[in-house]
């Protein structure tokens, strides 16, 4: 780009910058919610079986099968207008599986936003450890069909979204080593 067009470059955009300043504030809001992308928030809970052990391993992570099944998902949900991520994870948790969590309980996860840029949506992760042993399962049998412990190494079939998720926290059905404990979601 030769230098006369940037400075005019420069000139233009101050120009603009020096116009959208003097609007009011209201309409300055609104064209900036017109041109800049929207995204949807959800909020999901990795929810990890580290036996009668709180600093144990994991053992196992809760898995559920929802309409139209045609994988495996995680306890998750959109957020409802006001609420927040931790509220939403809390919510989402008791709906879907049962288990009543109180929000001390839900740690973020590291990274603790994924975003989906062409889904255009963001999940806010949350880890729980739990012994499995302890915590009674329920599920609606409408929204959720069925929710099951399955050990990290054998996971069964997953929806794409929860494939792509657990990846970043070094989960994956073809991959058996996950990492070192500090990797694993709940540990650091």
């Amino acid at each position: 780009m030769s230098p006369r067009r940037s400075a005019l470059r420069t000139r233009l955009t101050a120009l603009g910058y020096g116009i959208f300043y003097r609007l009011p504030h209201k309409f300055r809001l609104r064209l900036v919610r017109l041109a800049t992308p929207k995204y949807t928030i959800g909020a999901v809970i990795l929810i990890l079986d580290v036996g009668s052990d709180p600093d144990g391993p994991v053992q196992r992570i809760l898995l559920l099968r929802q309409p139209p099944g045609r994988g495996w998902t995680l306890p998750a949900g959109l957020l409802d207008r006001g609420e927040t991520p931790l509220q939403g994870a809390v919510r989402e948790a008791a709906e879907e599986t049962g288990i009543e969590f109180r929000p001390e309980q839900l740690v973020p996860a590291t990274p603790n936003a994924v975003v989906h840029t062409n889904g255009r949506w963001v999940d806010t992760v949350f880890t729980a450890r739990v012994d499995a042993d302890r915590v009674k399962l329920s599920v609606d049998g409408a929204e959720v069909w069925e929710a099951a412990w399955h050990p990290l190494d054998e996971l069964p079939k997953l929806t794409v979204a929860t494939g792509r998720l657990l990846s970043h926290y070094g989960i994956s059905p073809t991959d058996h080593t996950h990492g070192s404990a500090e990797r694993r979601p709940g540990h650091g």
